[in-house]
């Protein structure tokens, strides 16, 4: 994507402008998100390339603040195109509606969402504990139709596009949506229920893996532990991830081992989206 994108645009930018021209942006339905070059112009002209080249895109935003607080939102700005935030995106046969303002959304991980779903045995059951607008719990249920998964999140928007989404893909009989913080809900309403539990949420995996351990039925059970982990060229950042896992665990006193693991992606200069599918035994 970079090198053809910089190609097209290398008669249209000055030398400095193209340098800033990052290598990647998301898609979602028929929006893009980029992070632009500072100039405005400039940011128009990258704009309107990525129209031109992706005949479905309607829209293109570029994004001015990282994902932060509770909510997992950002800040964008139009760019060119029409002036919505909310796109129809398709992924794994299911149809979302997402707010891509008001609440988090990444098509990066289409490959997560499926490696999951293909997971699941019949009759589990599944605590999603940061849930989004539904993409794992949804997904999840359409593989595995016999599947119970509670699907939670605490921003009241990806609660409702969530619970859209699920009468969409016609997997209400499946997901069930609660709207509230996961530490809280699996505390008075889910301990020792599942079979499985998901934490796709790095910047809070680590505090909350207490609750996600309690949330497992009292057998063996399954969590999947997404992290951002900074890692310079001598370092692993997989292995990083590991090392304080396994000292949240060990002061727990459970038994585990570390299934699968994997670099999910790269988020910036050694810094990387980290996955860890850990098989726990109390």
């Amino acid at each position: 994507m970079r090198v053809r994108l910089r190609e097209k645009l290398a008669n249209q930018l000055p030398p400095d402008a193209l340098s800033r021209v990052y290598s990647s942006f998301d898609i979602v339905g028929d929006i893009a998100i980029i992070k632009a070059p500072s100039n405005p112009s400039d940011a128009q002209i990258v704009a309107k390339q990525i129209m031109e080249t992706h005949k479905k895109i309607r829209t293109v935003f570029s994004q001015t603040s990282p994902v932060e607080n509770t909510h997992r939102i950002r800040k964008l700005t139009l760019l060119l195109g029409e002036n919505t935030t909310l796109a129809n995106h398709r992924e794994a046969g299911c149809n979302f509606k997402v707010d891509v303002e008001k609440c988090y959304f990444s098509p990066r991980l289409s490959h997560e969402h499926l490696r999951i779903a293909q997971q699941i045995s019949t009759e589990e059951t599944v605590v999603n504990m940061f849930a989004g607008v539904g993409c794992f719990s949804v997904i999840i249920a359409k593989t595995a139709p016999k599947t119970k998964v509670y699907s939670i999140d605490i921003n009241p928007t990806a609660y409702q596009l969530m619970a859209e989404n699920i009468q969409i893909n016609n997997v209400k009989d499946s997901v069930y949506p609660l709207l509230g913080d996961s530490k809280e809900l699996v505390e008075t309403q889910l301990q020792g229920t599942a079979d499985r539990v998901l934490m796709p949420l790095p910047e809070l995996a680590l505090q909350y893996l207490p609750t996600a351990v309690s949330a497992l039925k009292k057998t063996n059970g399954l969590i999947h532990y997404y992290d951002f982990e900074h890692a310079t060229r001598q370092e692993n950042p997989v292995e990083k991830t590991q090392q304080k896992v396994a000292e949240t665990l060990d002061k727990l006193g459970v038994k585990y081992r570390f299934k699968y693991t994997r670099i999910v992606r790269s988020t910036g200069p050694n810094w990387y989206q980290t996955v860890l599918d850990i098989q726990i035994a109390h």
